[in-house]
């Protein structure tokens, strides 16, 4: 597992995390939106890499103030889905953690998260037309 602040990314390591990203919500999910939202300086941002040397899971997390930590952009590159890459990340994040924990979970991964510890914690919603719902983890 890979962890780095913003400042601390290399220009190949934010050119990876990017492309992933955009390769999954905006290309695979067809989902044409602002992917570079302007909280990625304040994140820290998470990844591991398979075998080759490519980008398998990745996430960032955002200080939401209060003791609460976001998590977002949680995104497992195609070839290594169901490889338990995605969970993994997400189990040894949520380790080191300390309060709650929350995430915006596209409906079709709520149940991914429910298996992590995590809870629906309000109303569905739509983001830039794909159904979400707000979760928590205590």
């Amino acid at each position: 597992m890979i962890r780095r602040g913003f400042a601390e990314l290399t220009p190949a390591e934010l050119y990876d995390l990017l492309a992933l990203r955009v390769r999954v919500f905006v290309v695979e999910q067809e989902c044409a939106y602002q992917e570079l939202d302007g909280l990625d300086a304040a994140a820290e941002h998470v990844w591991t890499r398979g075998p080759g040397g490519e980008m398998a899971a990745y996430l960032r997390v955002l200080d939401e103030g209060g003791g609460v930590t976001r998590l977002g952009r949680i995104v497992t590159a195609p070839e290594h889905r169901g490889t338990g890459a995605g969970a993994a990340l997400v189990r040894a994040v949520l380790a080191a953690v300390d309060g709650p924990v929350v995430l915006g979970a596209q409906v079709q991964a709520q149940g991914f998260y429910e298996r992590l510890g995590f809870a629906v914690d309000g109303p569905g919603y739509d983001e830039d037309g794909i159904p979400h719902v707000p979760m928590r983890r205590p």
